[in-house]
């Protein structure tokens, strides 16, 4: 063997001729809908989903514009909501909607962006009808996504997320947030106009992932990925939980296994007690808000005998644990179990590589994680489709990616990311971000 066939290679990010990726050309997706029907909670699931996998992908929300477009001190007009508004409540709105759709085409033209996610109601043909010629004559595809909903828990779940996270309601009292959301949504139903345009490519959603209707998608990769992950979403609250496995103690990929048995156990020890104290004070306070928010645990671990300490001491505790072998650490290849001064000494070559790119370098016979980031995608789908609350138990390697696709991490910060040993990392999905909280292990790692 050569000695230049020893060395892996840094895999880009597949681009295709024309430099978008999956040869899938400019998208303008366009959210359609009623409010709290989940538009919103849609537009910023497909951004951060498109975004992990390498799309550049922005969400635009009117409701930013229109809160930009207001001067200092300068009050909302009462009827800018209502479907016939004054002449110049008129002009307002189309000065806000002439403001998106700039920045919508300097993200297209300026800045390299591939797909932008247009939200807002769009509740008429020719609302609609208008935006289609928009993009057509710049030769961008347009895509509307519909939005439907009859389900009253729904559209309640979505009117409680909305008043708590939702930038218009900032600072209401939230009966008074609900009161006037709920005022907007009756203002439109009578003029609401569902999609029926069979000229145009659409998803129709029903009752977020209740049914699907495709319409003329002209399916590319890129459709096909939106479509099965639309397919898994759900917008129920839940909390995802991360944890270090006890193989993954050091704070580098490399040199798996330095910490002794004791050591292990003693961090499983700690950080179970924890994570079901922490649980049991969350119960508690949401059964004193008499809230419907409480959730089974459900425990994720790759299929490894090396962290059975963390899946022994839960089960004890009445969890039961679901093994996905997708959640196996990133193979390392030929490195596999060396220190980075080994491979520097052994592998110079290589390890400059590697420090080039660290996110899409693959070393000999091993994984990048770019590798990595495609065979966790199934992973991400069941997350989205699970209801319950979730422990994913795995190596740091698994948790960055997983972490950056909640985070909405750049690709070139993911193997950068600090994700200490003694912290259970604690995400909460909402409409507009994801909330994150780091809960102290207290073990002396020294």
């Amino acid at each position: 063997m050569s000695k230049n066939m020893e060395f892996g290679v840094a895999v880009p990010s597949y681009i295709a001729q024309t430099e978008k990726f999956f040869h899938g050309g400019k998208i303008a997706i366009v959210m359609v809908g009623l409010p709290a029907r989940g538009k919103t909670h849609l537009s910023v699931s497909i951004c951060r989903y498109l975004r992990w996998l390498g799309v550049k992908t922005q969400v635009f929300h009117l409701g930013d514009y229109r809160r930009k477009n207001l001067k200092k001190g300068e009050v909302l007009p009462e009827d800018y909501f209502h479907i016939n508004p004054s002449e110049k409540t008129k002009e307002f709105r189309n000065s806000v909607l002439s403001c998106c759709k700039l920045d919508i085409m300097k993200f297209f033209d300026s800045e390299g962006g591939q797909i932008a996610i247009y939200d807002a109601v769009n509740l008429r043909i020719s609302d609609r009808r208008g935006l289609a010629a928009f993009f057509t004559e710049k030769n961008i595809q347009p895509l509307f996504i519909e939005s439907l909903c009859d389900d009253p828990d729904i559209i309640e779940e979505n009117v409680r997320n909305l008043k708590i996270s939702s930038p218009d309601y900032a600072g209401w009292k939230p009966d008074d947030a609900v009161k006037d959301y709920l005022q907007r949504i009756n203002n439109k139903i009578p003029f609401y106009e569902t999609i029926v345009e069979h000229d145009l490519s659409y998803i129709k959603i029903i009752n977020i992932n209740q049914k699907l209707i495709i319409n003329n998608a002209n399916i590319g990769y890129l459709h096909s990925r939106i479509i099965f992950y639309l397919m898994n979403l759900h917008i129920k609250p839940r909390v995802i939980y991360f944890a270090r496995a006890c193989n993954s103690l050091n704070d580098s990929n490399f040199k798996k296994d330095d910490f002794s048995d004791q050591k292990k156990y003693e961090y499983a020890t700690a950080l179970v007690n924890i994570l079901l104290k922490h649980r049991e004070t969350s119960q508690n306070q949401l059964i004193s808000d008499k809230s419907k928010g409480i959730k089974d645990l459900m425990i994720w671990t790759p299929i490894d005998d090396k962290i059975c300490y963390i899946a022994d001491l839960l089960r004890n505790n009445g969890y039961m644990i679901y093994q996905r072998p997708q959640l196996r650490q990133i193979n390392l290849g030929m490195v596999e179990d060396m220190t980075l001064e080994e491979i520097k000494e052994k592998y110079p070559l290589e390890i400059r590589c590697y420090q080039e790119n660290p996110y899409t370098h693959r070393f000999p016979r091993g994984e990048s994680m770019h590798d990595l980031r495609h065979r966790l995608e199934p992973v991400i789908f069941e997350i989205e489709k699970e209801s319950n609350d979730i422990l994913i138990i795995a190596h740091i390697s698994v948790i960055k990616l997983l972490y950056a696709y909640f985070m909405n991490t750049a690709t070139d910060e993911i193997p950068f990311l600090n994700l200490p040993k003694n912290q259970i990392i604690k995400i909460i999905p909402s409409a507009y971000i994801c909330t994150e909280t780091r809960i102290p292990v207290p073990i002396d790692f020294s």
